[in-house]
């Protein structure tokens, strides 16, 4: 028997789409539709059971905590981005890992390009564009990221937020606030961008003191 408050909303909640999404040959479109719509809807309910003695209310993010939407037809499911441990932060020049999940209720689409302006100089989707069949959904939610942000202009630390625009060939874009998510507890499951490791610097608290044996004013020397 497993125990209630030992459910990962978020784990049960992809595994539903998982299953639901399987045999679709074989299920009426409406059927899989509704199975597909019962599946995310039942994460307040999962999410529900932890509220008794053991339920972790400590933790930076709750695993219900994406971002959603529905646009034009298309559900947009638990969007974040995987930021570091808890106490450190991702630095300029790094990447990123974005997750989500789309469900298509609509005509077909596909999702053309991803930018987060502000954030990061480009947003790559690994595999090219992303088709969505009506009546099917599009996992993009790992463990291995399919998007990445490249080169962050700024810092990113969990509890962070930044915007995300999503691109789709018919239904257009849409803009969303993106929570960051620290790589913790659940989230430890998702991964880093292939050629990043997932440390990152501990955030800093305050000036850095001198004396330290760096030199700002010295330029880089370059190893042929």
């Amino acid at each position: 028997m497993i125990r209630c408050s030992a459910l990962r909303p978020r784990a049960l909640r992809l595994r539903a789409l998982r299953l639901c999404t399987r045999g679709t040959r074989q299920t009426p479109l409406a059927l899989r539709l509704a199975a597909i719509a019962a599946a995310i809807s039942a994460a307040p309910a999962l999410a529900g059971c932890a509220a008794g003695v053991d339920a972790q209310t400590n933790r930076p993010f709750t695993t219900t905590d994406g971002a959603s939407t529905v646009f034009h037809s298309i559900a947009i499911r638990d969007m974040f981005v995987l930021g570091p441990d808890v106490g450190a932060e991702l630095r300029p020049g790094q990447s990123a890992s974005l997750f989500l999940a789309l469900v298509n209720d609509g005509g077909p689409d596909r999702l053309t390009s991803v930018a987060a302006p502000g954030t990061a100089a480009s947003v790559t989707i690994r595999g090219g564009a992303v088709n969505l069949r009506p009546g099917q959904a599009a996992l993009l939610t790992g463990p291995v990221p399919r998007l990445v942000l490249h080169q962050l202009q700024k810092p990113l630390a969990g509890g962070d937020a930044v915007p995300v625009t999503l691109f789709f060939e018919n239904a257009g874009a849409i803009t969303l606030i993106v929570p960051v998510v620290p790589r913790s507890d659940y989230y430890v499951t998702f991964s880093a961008p292939p050629s990043q490791t997932p440390k990152a610097a501990p955030r800093s608290t305050g000036p850095r003191p001198r004396g330290s044996g760096a030199n700002p004013s010295a330029s880089p020397s370059v190893t042929p």
